[in-house]
């Protein structure tokens, strides 16, 4: 994790707990946790809204159904052997 051993992570969290205080730590903690959560959400938003533009494109169906044919037909072949 960016070449940061255990003794560097303690002392950058003793540094947070001497700025910061005791109190407001989960407070921080809390709210970089739902930042995380939320860029997390609206990547898979953004991975589903691309997704459905794709199947919008005329014949992107078609094609999937062709190449999920051809590799029946590759596998079936591969039997055959």
């Amino acid at each position: 994790m960016f070449g940061l051993g255990t003794p560097e992570l303690i002392v950058i969290l003793g540094i947070a707990f001497l700025v910061f205080g005791g109190k407001k730590l989960p407070e921080i903690g809390s709210g970089l946790g739902k930042a995380i959560s939320s860029f997390k959400n609206g990547l898979t938003e953004v991975d589903k809204s691309g997704k459905d533009f794709v199947d919008e494109i005329p014949g992107v169906k078609e094609i999937a159904a062709v190449k999920q044919q051809v590799q029946q037909v590759k596998d079936f072949g591969n039997v055959l052997k």
